[in-house]
């Protein structure tokens, strides 16, 4: 059967490597990887013996790198103890001027600032939930997610504040970052709150591994977003399954160990997403420099890269692939060691194109996780994923995965059905959503909605989706949240949202319109009303006017014959891009 598991007190997955001499002293009694078992809500599972207790425990890992660079963003430089010494400041100010205590929840509202991270440490410190929300939302989504998770406190950037404010957010406790009006929005800046007096270490929460530390949203399928209860033991798990993985290609693909140096990143992508959140707490683990960018540019990228020295470079497959396009990056020496890649499918020509780059002597990574997963619970990196390019490849160390068919059986290996989940990064569920979350966490495993297979080897394939999503530069655009705005077009009879393949970002939001007899619907007026209603990356970039739309037999819009349709008319399709 199509179950990768074990006996929680053993390796799992890994006795795949288990008895391979130069993997067993990692994941072996004693090792760096060694995983035991643990119950978790009564569920059992595997869980590393010898990682970090919490997140917290992470944060003052990181004194042992206090001269070292942590970030850098535009023309500002702050060392480990800079950030620590803001953090610990902006906590005291929490705890002391805002009440904010352990389950209290802190919004973060803003771009890919160092006030983020400063943000983020400052909650947790004191065992606070940290919210970070999609700054790309539009305000009623931002208010939204700061009403429903009942943030006291909300941190923000002037964007967002002015965002904010008119959509009617009640939020009361506003920090400002980086604004040009001192007090706008009954704000305070957070450069008032980060002058004060730091906590002593022995005022920081006592928190445990499995209580919640974030709370990410997840757009609805039906309506609105969904808040996923993220642990201590996830997000940590999460970091100490990426590290074996990059041990273990080193070793299977026969690298040798590369000299000491710090590690350093473009964290160009969002630090809203878990993988932002988990190269926060990575990099106070590994003592690793993050090079921030306010917003995505492929000269600046490349340009930094070289300046900073980074050794991780990539992102999702659209970032990727402009990275290995532009013309000087095979001519700027940069000493490029892992060439990370996921957030949407990968194509299989990029782990190809990396190696031509950048040479044989970098590690490409995929993998495949969401929200829900606390990132990758399945990866694929090194020579296993340049000789098996369309895999995700195989569950982390603490994971088991089971591929069920459509009346809940287990199918055998190579039959495609629902991939589902059971690991400690597995969300707690849904805030607030005690429906959603029966339907989807069941006795401990995690039901992903993607359609998928395992091969005899163990490695994982995912062909098809479930959720009728669209995965648009790594961004999820739930189609049924998007048909629900365009269904107030007057002009519009029927709507369907589809994903049309595009090679820059992956997938493009298409809107399949009928019209109503003598009206006429053009791709511009739908872009304005989507994006007066959500973000904009939501808004339909393509049109494709039909008579009428396929339907199943019960009368649901059947939208693998409504992708056929769409793909013989490519020469009819409206596009702003």
């Amino acid at each position: 059967m199509t179950v990768i598991e074990g006996d929680p007190s053993d390796a799992g997955v890994a006795a795949v490597y288990r008895d391979d001499p130069r993997l067993g002293p990692l994941i072996g009694p004693g090792g760096p990887f060694e995983v035991a078992s643990v119950e978790v809500d009564g569920i059992a599972l595997r869980s590393f013996v010898r990682a970090p207790r919490t997140i917290i425990d992470c944060f003052r890992a990181g004194r042992v790198h206090e001269d070292r660079v942590q970030l850098v963003f535009e023309g500002e430089r702050y060392t480990f103890a800079e950030v620590r010494q803001r953090s610990l400041s902006l906590a005291g100010a929490l705890r002391y001027g805002y009440g904010v205590g352990p389950g209290d929840r802190v919004a973060l509202a803003l771009r890919n600032y160092p006030e983020f991270v400063v943000g983020f440490w400052g909650a947790a410190l004191l065992g606070a939930v940290v919210v970070p929300v999609n700054a790309w939302w539009a305000p009623e989504e931002l208010a939204y997610a700061a009403e429903d998770s009942g943030a006291g406190v909300v941190i923000a950037d002037e964007e967002r504040l002015q965002g904010l404010a008119g959509a009617g957010s009640g939020a009361t406790g506003l920090i400002a970052v980086r604004t040009q009006n001192p007090g706008a929005y009954g704000a305070v800046p957070i450069d008032d709150l980060i002058a004060g007096r730091p906590l002593r270490d022995d005022e920081l929460a006592d928190t445990g591994p499995d209580d919640v530390v974030t709370i990410l949203y997840t757009s609805g399928t039906t309506g609105r977003a969904k808040g996923a209860l993220l642990t201590n033991r996830g997000t940590i798990a999460n970091l100490m399954n990426m590290a074996f993985v990059s041990a273990r290609a080193a070793i299977l693909d026969g690298r040798p160990p590369l000299p000491t140096k710090q590690g350093a990143s473009i964290a160009a992508a969002p630090l809203f997403h878990i993988g932002g959140i988990a190269g926060i707490v990575g990099a106070a683990m590994a003592g690793n420099k993050m090079v921030l960018m306010r917003r995505w540019a492929t000269e600046e990228a490349v340009r930094l890269a070289s300046v900073e020295e980074v050794t991780s470079f990539g992102g999702v497959p659209a970032m990727a692939r402009q990275i290995l396009d532009h013309p000087a990056v095979g001519e700027l020496g940069l000493d490029i060691r892992s060439f990370p890649m996921g957030g949407a499918s990968v194509p299989p020509d990029l782990p190809k194109r990396v190696l031509e780059v950048f040479g044989p002597s970098v590690s490409i990574f995929n993998g495949y996780g969401l929200t829900e997963t606390t990132s990758a619970v399945v990866s694929n990196v090194g020579g296993e994923y340049a000789s098996r390019p369309d895999s995700v490849g195989r569950p982390n160390l603490t994971a088991d995965i089971k591929v069920e068919g459509p009346d809940g059986q287990v199918l055998e290996v190579g039959q495609v059905g629902e991939l589902c989940f059971r690991s400690p990064q597995v969300a707690k569920g849904y805030w607030h959503r005690p429906d959603d979350t029966r339907d989807v966490f069941v006795d401990g495993w995690f039901r992903s909605g993607d359609l998928g297979y395992v091969d005899e080897d163990g490695f994982v394939y995912v062909v098809d989706r479930l959720k009728d999503v669209v995965i648009r530069g790594g961004e999820n655009v739930y189609c049924a949240e998007v048909e629900a705005v365009l269904f107030e077009h007057p002009a519009i009879a029927d709507v369907a949202v589809i994903g049309l393949e595009e090679e820059q970002l992956g997938e493009r939001v298409c809107a399949v319109v009928v019209a109503r007899p003598g009206a006429e619907v053009r791709l511009a007026d739908l872009r304005r009303l989507a994006a007066s209603r959500l973000a904009a990356f939501k808004a339909p970039e393509a049109l494709v006017l039909v008579d009428d739309l396929p339907r199943t037999p019960t009368g649901k819009t059947d939208k693998r014959e409504l992708r056929s349709i769409v793909v013989t008319r490519q020469e009819r399709i409206d596009r702003s891009w």
